[in-house]
């Protein structure tokens, strides 16, 4: 295969993933110029520089390899390797996300594990663009829906399904120190199928 095409995939595949070339640089451990300079096929890495960029791109490095830059059909991970994320500017709150899919290029489903850490800052309400399902795995907490009048304490095992653009917040319940959810966003609002 030409190089020049592995550099077109390493370029696809970045992207896909909404990926920029100074955090590709970061995570593979190589200077943004390096990185830019293997996409525009200006030097040749090593199998040993490709191995690096593909860990970071989260895939295996036969992807490079390959005509076109086909998204997986599957993708197996672990609760305990998923990517830590910056989002939402939680880490000020004491929340801390782990993206789960980041695998998975081409994803229609966005799959977190979010820690909840006490913290002296407490995040306002938000609202997001997509339907969420979220389920909590460890700890308590309480739940706003709205407004801080619309509260459900919620308990390990609890679930919620929560319709897009619904302003919410989470605080950890009183004497709670650590809390742990599984939360999917959607792509796109979701349509019933016409019957």
């Amino acid at each position: 295969m030409a190089l020049s095409r592995i550099a077109q995939n390493i370029r696809s595949l970045r992207i896909a993933q909404g990926m920029t070339v100074d955090k590709l640089a970061v995570k593979s451990g190589f200077s943004k110029g390096f990185i830019s300079q293997v996409e525009n096929f200006r030097v040749s890495p090593s199998l040993k520089a490709l191995n690096r960029i593909a860990d970071a791109l989260g895939i295996d490095i036969h992807v490079l390899f390959q005509d076109g830059t086909q998204t997986p059909e599957y993708t197996f991970g672990n609760l305990d390797s998923g990517e830590e994320v910056s989002r939402d500017n939680g880490g000020h709150f004491g929340i801390i996300y782990h993206a789960l899919a980041y695998r998975q290029i081409g994803r229609n489903m966005d799959p977190f594990l979010i820690e909840y850490h006490p913290s002296a800052e407490e995040r306002d309400f938000m609202m997001h663009d997509t339907e969420e399902f979220y389920v909590l795995l460890d700890g308590e907490l309480e739940f706003f829906i709205m407004d801080e009048k619309n509260s459900t304490s919620m308990k390990a095992g609890d679930t919620l399904y929560m319709k897009a653009n619904l302003p919410h917040k989470i605080r950890l319940a009183e004497n709670c120190k650590y809390a742990k959810a599984l939360v999917i966003y959607g792509d796109e609002p979701v349509i019933a199928a016409e019957k």
